[in-house]
């Protein structure tokens, strides 16, 4: 099958400059029986994150006395994408879980929780390309209005390598028929991008690729952050009112 043109006339499929974002939209507080919770929209995904705790970890022989456990789920509903997928988690989610709980565990200020678990459910309600870097920054934002106390924010943004230009959060098309594709989480302090917490990449770049695809991950990350920030603020003016 032939690869189709996904850059015409110095613009993407979806009318995008190659350093412009997908529309995002981020709510907070939309479940009432979660500590925490963040519905979002980054171009057509759909993510939803609940967040459980700090609470008694059970079975309590995974407890740890001088910290919490963090346990995170990333999942995609069997509706979510075009051909309806397998409930229960596949090794694709089982990974997504891992990487994602290890981007935040060391944000969250655990040594606050001793012997407590906290639980981020994040569930994929409709994919379209770059769904462990929505969820991400959906759990990001649940953890906080958790109340959770961590060292910043976690925001995550993907860049990939299409038509041979590096191209910041790839829709569905670029994700399936580009070159590269690399998903960076960034730890978000005091305004200002203190470390990566997540890289990886499936394709290939050069290196001065790979330099160009991060500073531009940089920038679509503080735009995110930005968002986060202005909904939890939302939230709160909201409750005081």
């Amino acid at each position: 099958m032939e690869k189709p043109k996904l850059i015409v006339d110095g613009k993407r499929l979806d009318g995008r400059g190659f350093e412009e974002l997908r529309p995002i939209k981020i709510e907070v507080g939309v479940l009432k029986r979660a500590d925490g919770s963040c519905y979002l929209e980054m171009g057509k995904n759909k993510i939803i994150a609940a967040v459980y705790g700090p609470r008694e970890v059970h079975p309590r022989h995974l407890q740890d006395p001088s910290k919490a456990v963090i346990r995170y789920r990333y999942n995609m509903a069997p509706f979510s994408v075009e051909e309806r997928k397998k409930p229960g988690p596949d090794r694709r989610s089982v990974e997504i879980s891992k990487v994602s709980r290890e981007a935040l565990e060391p944000v969250i200020m655990k040594e606050l929780f001793p012997r407590s678990g906290i639980d981020v459910f994040v569930e994929v309600l409709q994919a379209d390309a770059g769904t462990r870097t929505a969820c991400l920054n959906a759990a990001s934002v649940a953890l906080i209005d958790a109340g959770v106390m961590m060292k910043g924010i976690v925001t995550a943004v993907a860049v990939a390598k299409v038509d041979g230009q590096i191209v910041l959060d790839p829709m569905k098309e670029e994700d399936f028929y580009g070159e590269a594709d690399m998903p960076v989480a960034f730890l978000i302090r005091n305004d200002q991008i203190e470390s990566i917490a997540l890289l990886q990449m499936d394709g290939r770049m050069t290196v001065e690729e790979v330099k160009k695809g991060i500073e531009l991950a940089k920038k679509g990350a503080m735009e995110i952050y930005r968002m986060q920030r202005e909904a939890v603020m939302k939230k709160y003016v909201k409750e005081e009112e």
